[in-house]
Parts: structure tokens; C-alpha cells; sequence
């Protein structure tokens, strides 16, 4: 149990003070951002003596994460763990409609053009190093998923304590649709879902809502999103760094769902049946052989998906999730970045760039895809993706031994 020290200042500049609650109503918001950034902070942050809520303040691009926001959220979190009275931490998104849409990859694709990488693999490094913290940390940790979580969104969510979804939760992992990987963790927590649902929504991008998150385990609670105001001052009350006492309050405000008849969970005989195959040519394959003369719409639906994916990226991000389910968050982590480092370069292939263009940019949904079709993606371009990096810059280094003695 923490110690009550009220009215302590620490060195990131918040306030320690009592009687705050996260609602923001008797609140205290600092403007986290450093000198030079946009007037608008990034990043806000409410808290209680006890605790703390980093809020993502990017609403108008449905808080996508840029290098500076997961900087601040990183120094901001090393401070409030080593702080002996912050018990429990809290992060949820601005303006009602997103927590996170992923990366800001339009951003990246502009420093990609203007020939700066390095800032590129920078970004990717940090929330690499996010996600490892947050999927490390020694307090409670509690993501209020109330809106769109994909991308990197879920990669500084998913591997924390607890993740709250509403009926406004929209989960995916779109990445192969813009000839990327699922990355910032995906590798790790998609391979550990039940049977072979990891690799469906890793290759299809398909979306979960808050009720199936719960189910696959991805979420730990469920709550309708008028409640998501109540669990903030339920928990800005808690002085505590104790997980099972955050989770008792976190039950008090929470629902038993299912999911709908037409939800993909209700179909995982038949995602087990094919996406265990072995290749991506013999996944697709099953799935147009049970398609046969069936009027499904799940079938011509996730067939569609991944005939529009980069060939590449769905064979790539296929042996991710296969080494992923035997191998640690850092582990992982450590792999995914080879890959993004190797995508970045494009020796092999600009799919990664080309399916930004198409689908974010231009917007003409025609990506040209290199190489073009699957029989045409040789095994030695996909294992380079997973080469440790020489040429393309330095292995990914995370803090593990200083982190996970204490785990």
C-alpha cells in the first residue's frame, strides 16, 4: 500500500496534489511538451496525488502517434515508476473517437521522400522501446480503449495490465494492407491469442470490436463507453499500487458480452482450419475451397483482404507470427524492428511506401505491388527481412536486464 505524501512536486513538473479527479473537473493538466513543439500539447496529463492519466492529444488525426508524443509518454512513464507515491497509471485518448490510430505514417512518408531514414527508423525505435515499457511495467497500467485502437495504438496498449473496451472499440492491424507487418508488439500478443486467430487478423487487417477484444483476450474488461467517465473517478480515488485492488475496481464498472452472430470469433473452426496451413498460397487456397459454392460473405471477405495485401508483406508478416509464438515481448520486438529497418531501406522491395501512397496518400487504391503476385515472393527476399541488420543500421537494444530481473 502507497504512503499518502500530498502536495509534492516531482521533476517531470506535475503537481502532486489531493482531491484531483481524472475527469477533469477538479483536475490538474500539465502541457507536456518541450520547448519548440506545437502550442497544442501532444500530450496531456491529469492526476490525482496517487496516480496519473497521460491523455493523447492529436484528435484531429485520431491521435496518431508521432516521435515527439511517444518520447514524452516514455519520459513521462520512467518518472511516474520510479515515483514512490504514483501507484497507477492510466492513458486513454482526446476527443472521443480514437484512443490511437497507429503511427503517423503519412509523416513518416514525407521524411521518407525528404531522404531523412534515420528519423524514420527513430521513430520506430522509440515505440518499439515504448512498447517494451509498457509491457514491463512495475505498476498497474490501465488503456481506455473507448474508440479506434490499431497499429501501434494497440502497441502501447495491449501489453499493459488492463485494457478497457467499449462498444465504440475498433481493434486491427492493418499493416499488410499498406505492404508493412504488424509491429510495436503485434508479433507477440497476436500469436498468443487462441488458435489461429492471430494469424487471421495479422494477414487480413480484419477489426474486432470491443466485445470480441474481450472474448480473444485482448481486453481484459468491458464497459459501455457512458461508464468510461465513472471508471476515471473510480479509479483517481485508489491509492494503491496493488493490481488486484485496480482490478476490483475495474470489475465494478464492468459487463459481460458476447460476440454477435456474425463475428468472426464464431467462425474460429473454420480460421483454425485454414490458417494453420502452411504457407499463405495453401491459406488461401483452403478458404476458396470451403468458399465452393457457398454464398458467404466472410469467405469473399477475407479472400478480398488478402489478394489486396503486398504479397510480400503477407508472407513476411506469416513468419512473424509463427516465430512470434515462441518467443519473448523483447524478443519480438527485436525481430519486428529488423523487419521495419529492412522495409525502410527498400533493397528488397517499396511496398512499404507504395501502399502508403495508394491507400493514404493518393488515395487511388491501386497499389502496384513488387513482386506483384505470391508465386513471385522467394523465400530469400522474405528471410532478409529478418536478417540481423548490418548495412540498414543496428539491431534494436532494449533495457531487458535492467527491467526484467524485477519481472
Amino acid at each position: 500500500m502507497l504512503k499518502p505524501r500530498l502536495g509534492k512536486s516531482v521533476s517531470n513538473g506535475v503537481f502532486m496534489g489531493s482531491g484531483m479527479a481524472f475527469n477533469g473537473r477538479r483536475s490538474v493538466a500539465m502541457l507536456a511538451q518541450a520547448d519548440g513543439e506545437a502550442e497544442i500539447p501532444e500530450v496531456l496529463v491529469v492526476g490525482t496525488g496517487f496516480n496519473r492519466m497521460a491523455i493523447l492529444n492529436r484528435p484531429s488525426v485520431l491521435n496518431a502517434l508521432s516521435t515527439s508524443m511517444v518520447q514524452k509518454l516514455h519520459k513521462l512513464y520512467q518518472a511516474w515508476e520510479d515515483h514512490p507515491d504514483i501507484g497507477l497509471v492510466v492513458t486513454k485518448g482526446a476527443g472521443g473517437r480514437s484512443f490511437s490510430a497507429g503511427g503517423d505514417v503519412r509523416r513518416i512518408y514525407r521524411l521518407a521522400n525528404q531522404g531523412k531514414l534515420e528519423e524514420c527508423k527513430d521513430f520506430f525505435n522509440k515505440i518499439y522501446h515504448l512498447t517494451y515499457l509498457v509491457g514491463t511495467y512495475l505498476k498497474p497500467h490501465v488503456a481506455l480503449l473507448d474508440g479506434l485502437t490499431m497499429g501501434g495504438g494497440a502497441g502501447i496498449s495491449v501489453p499493459g495490465t488492463f485494457r478497457v473496451a467499449t462498444e465504440k472499440t475498433v481493434f486491427s492491424t492493418p499493416e499488410t494492407q499498406i505492404g508493412f507487418h504488424p509491429d510495436a508488439g503485434a508479433s507477440y500478443f497476436l500469436s498468443h491469442l487462441p488458435g489461429h486467430l492471430g494469424e487471421y487478423l495479422a494477414l487480413t487487417g480484419a477489426h474486432l470490436n470491443g466485445a470480441e477484444m474481450l472474448v480473444a483476450g485482448l481486453a481484459t474488461h468491458f464497459s459501455v463507453s457512458a461508464r468510461i467517465g465513472w471508471i476515471e473517478e473510480r479509479l483517481g480515488t485508489l491509492i494503491t499500487d496493488d493490481p488486484s485492488v485496480v482490478e476490483t475496481a475495474l470489475d465494478e464498472y464492468s459487463d459481460v458480452v458476447y460476440p454477435d452472430t456474425e463475428s468472426a470469433l464464431r467462425r474460429m473452426d473454420a480460421i483454425d482450419r485454414c490458417f494453420s496451413e502452411e504457407t499463405v498460397e495453401d491459406i488461401l487456397c483452403a478458404l476458396e475451397a470451403e468458399a465452393s459454392g457457398q454464398n458467404d460473405e466472410w469467405y469473399m471477405k477475407t479472400i478480398g483482404k488478402l489478394k489486396g495485401a503486398s504479397p510480400l508483406s503477407l508472407k513476411v508478416t506469416l513468419k512473424s507470427i509463427r516465430e512470434g509464438r515462441f518467443q519473448s515481448l523483447n524478443e519480438c520486438l527485436v525481430r519486428e524492428y529488423r523487419t521495419t529497418c529492412h522495409a525502410l531501406s527498400n533493397k528488397i522491395s517499396g511496398d512499404f511506401f507504395e501502399g502508403v501512397r495508394a491507400r493514404l496518400i493518393d488515395k487511388d487504391y491501386s497499389p502496384k505491388w513488387d513482386p506483384p503476385c505470391l508465386e513471385q515472393v522467394s523465400r530469400e527476399a522474405v528471410n532478409h527481412y529478418f536478417s540481423p541488420l548490418v548495412e540498414d543500421g543496428q539491431d534494436l537494444e532494449l533495457p531487458v536486464k535492467q527491467r526484467e530481473a524485477y519481472i
